[in-house]
């Protein structure tokens, strides 16, 4: 039986002009991705042993309770000073009356509150012990999406648990737990649990970029910690005077639309403003002439659509300085005059 000739192409022949006359190509040789997965790593690797000394695990103890008994809690934080300082969440020590700190060697030195943040959820606890280790602090306005970011603490009371991811996002908000609007909030896939509260988040070169803060339930991969630049300076204030200063003019509020009408009438620089649903007996804004159902549409001369714009402005320099106001009563356009006073968080 006869089998009909068929040209089959092998192997390519490279020309004379390739230089190469004569060979065949070789095969390609695959890339491997050993060296980067290396790289990752050891910046993981070593970013854990530069911080983890610094790392502590707290535990509260909070008396009361419906029929007297103990409770408590744990979180993390991280030494910021030689001396003792360490910085943490304020939830996680919020109305502690006994606060124990465990550091990296096991020792357990003595430590009380020094002061408290709610509005950003910081606040700063000492220990008095020899041979501590404070971080290296970073600067979160460097920050890149996508960069490699580490976070350290003790989830569920496993002590110095690490894990890692990237920066997912920069910018965010969050709601603290007084009620403000806490700004300039690090999103991140490095997965945080319960007990991670107060612990850091680093960077490649073990650098503290933010304070881990929060998670999403039950969401995956959406975690938050607070810019060590807000950090940086609430643990400063809080250390010098033990608490952060802010104004406050006494009211509770909720967002709404403005009519058209008023707004072009009285030409009016917001589409929404704050209408005031309760106001504080004895407060600033009590005497100062607001009443429920008046809409606060500017303040210091600028334009307050929301309550969280109305906080920002409510800054340490406007305790017990007489500021100009604008609000709507009906469709009567007021101009009122307000002196802040100086809030005290009033929280459970």
């Amino acid at each position: 039986m006869k089998i009909a000739e068929k040209n089959f192409d092998v192997l390519p022949v490279l020309s004379e002009s390739d230089g190469l006359s004569g060979q065949t190509a070789a095969p390609s040789t695959p890339v491997s991705d050993g060296p980067l997965l290396d790289a990752y790593s050891d910046a993981v690797t070593s970013a854990a042993e530069l911080v983890s000394p610094s790392v502590v695990k707290i535990d509260v103890r909070k008396n009361g309770g419906r029929r007297g008994q103990e409770s408590g809690g744990s979180g993390s934080g991280f030494i910021i000073t030689p001396d003792g300082f360490i910085l943490t969440n304020s939830h996680v020590v919020h109305r502690a009356d006994k606060i124990e700190v465990t550091l990296a060697d096991g020792r357990r030195p003595d430590a009380h509150l020094i002061g408290t943040d709610p509005d950003t959820d910081l606040a700063v606890i000492r220990i008095y012990a020899p041979n501590l280790k404070p971080v290296r602090l970073g600067d979160s306005n460097q920050l890149r999406v996508g960069q490699l970011a580490i976070a350290i603490g003790n989830p569920y009371g496993f002590q110095y648990t690490v894990t890692a991811g990237v920066v997912s996002a920069l910018g965010r908000s969050l709601r603290a737990n007084s009620g403000r609007l806490m700004d300039d909030i690090i999103q991140t896939d490095a997965a945080l649990n319960p007990g991670n509260s107060g612990g850091p988040l680093v960077n490649s070169r073990g650098e503290v970029i933010g304070v881990n803060s929060a998670v999403i339930l039950p969401a995956q991969g959406i975690c938050f910690a607070i810019a060590i630049d807000t950090a940086k300076y609430v643990a400063g204030w809080l250390i010098k005077d033990g608490k952060i200063r802010r104004s406050y003019i006494g009211v509770g509020g909720q967002n709404v639309k403005l009519h058209r009408r008023v707004i072009r009438y009285h030409n009016i620089p917001v589409e929404t403003g704050l209408l005031v649903a309760s106001v504080e007996p004895n407060s600033p804004a009590e005497r100062a002439g607001l009443q429920v159902g008046d809409v606060i549409v500017e303040f210091a001369g600028q334009p307050v659509a929301t309550i969280d714009a109305l906080h920002k402005l409510l800054t340490e320099s406007r305790i017990g300085t007489k500021t100009p106001m604008t609000a709507v009563r009906h469709t009567e356009k007021l101009a009122l005059e307000i002196t802040p006073g100086e809030s005290q968080w009033r929280g459970e």
